[in-house]
């Protein structure tokens, strides 16, 4: 008999418990940690519906880039449209092209025209933007419909226009010139003068932009809460801080990539141009980046320097464009 039962103590004084189910009932020693996740597979669907867009640029991009690269390493000129095989060269078109200073005087001028003209657009871009987000109902009617007409105006019609209004002898704006008194500006003319020209370029370039970054950045404003601008107004802030610290910074993804396009398009400008330089322009002194790789290819029959310095327009679209795209990957991260 055991002692409990000699006292006469049940062998189960209390209330039955739950079984236990602890570590200790297992046998295993708690470790501290809880169990880790089970990690779940990222879903194939999203990748599955970029195939049409990944093949449809690759099939449309792969052939000419691929083209360009086997001609940049061959020499191939007029006898070669003929029927004559190309012969290799190896990196013979880009010692030749690279250690003309022409090039490199291209290089320069093509940089600063497309970073002036990308700043420029921007700028007037966001004034138009923050123009339409104040005025009133019609006033913004009014403002988005000019845009889009002079963003639908065809290229070269536009190009025209400008050409007509900039002539040394029947033009408008030599005219106003000469009434508001500067007498010197009488058949002067604006497009045989490497400043003037790009001036006159510049205003092309700008007018054929503005509607598109006008238009994206006043679609961004129109996403920023009007509660938040609310309460900075009773905190005090004025219409420059609201700008600085709201604004800009709430539409700083829309406003990036804008710029981002406009430089990568005022990069590879080339009809503008050559349509301007059709009015007597010093073609040597006006070139850009793609009127230099016209007149290589289309002038020189130097398609194997042109598809050089082709490659080399992609390189340096690339390197000026890194850091806007670096600066988007950041934000979506």
């Amino acid at each position: 008999m055991s002692h409990d039962a000699a006292l006469g103590v049940p062998a189960h004084s209390g209330p039955a418990g739950p079984a236990a189910t602890g570590p200790a009932a297992t046998g295993t020693a708690p470790t501290g940690e809880p169990p880790a996740p089970r990690r779940r597979r990222p879903p194939s669907a999203p990748y599955l519906l970029l195939v049409p867009a990944v093949v449809a640029l690759l099939a449309g991009l792969a052939y000419p880039v691929g083209k360009q690269v086997v001609m940049s390493v061959q020499k191939y000129g007029l006898e070669q449209q003929f029927g004559q095989p190309p012969e290799f060269v190896g990196l013979d078109n880009f010692v030749r092209i690279f250690t003309d200073d022409a090039l490199w005087a291209v290089v320069a001028r093509s940089v600063v025209f497309c970073m002036v003209n990308a700043l420029l657009t921007v700028v007037v871009g966001l004034a138009l933007a923050l123009l339409m987000r104040a005025v009133t109902t019609p006033v913004r009617l009014t403002l988005q419909v000019c845009l889009l007409l002079a963003w639908a105006m065809p290229m070269v019609a536009g190009v025209t226009v400008f050409k007509w209004l900039f002539d040394y002898r029947t033009g408008v704006v030599n005219w106003l010139l000469v009434k508001v008194g500067f007498d010197g500006m009488a058949g002067y003319s604006w497009l045989s003068q490497p400043m003037t020209f790009f001036f006159v370029a510049t205003m092309i370039i700008v007018w054929m932009s503005v509607p598109f970054v006008a238009l994206s950045l006043y679609a961004g404003l129109t996403s920023v809460p009007e509660e938040v601008l609310e309460a900075a107004r009773i905190d005090g802030a004025s219409g420059r801080q609201q700008l600085w610290h709201i604004l800009l910074p709430m539409v700083r993804p829309v406003l990036s990539i804008v710029l981002l396009l406009q430089i990568i398009w005022d990069l590879r400008v080339f009809a503008q141009i050559r349509l301007l330089q059709d009015a007597g322009a010093p073609v040597s002194e006006t070139n850009l980046l793609g009127n230099f790789i016209y007149e290589l290819g289309m002038s020189r029959q130097d398609f194997g320097g042109a598809a050089a310095v082709s490659i080399f327009v992609l390189a340096l679209t690339v390197l000026l464009s890194w850091p806007y795209v670096r600066s988007l990957m950041k934000e979506d991260a």
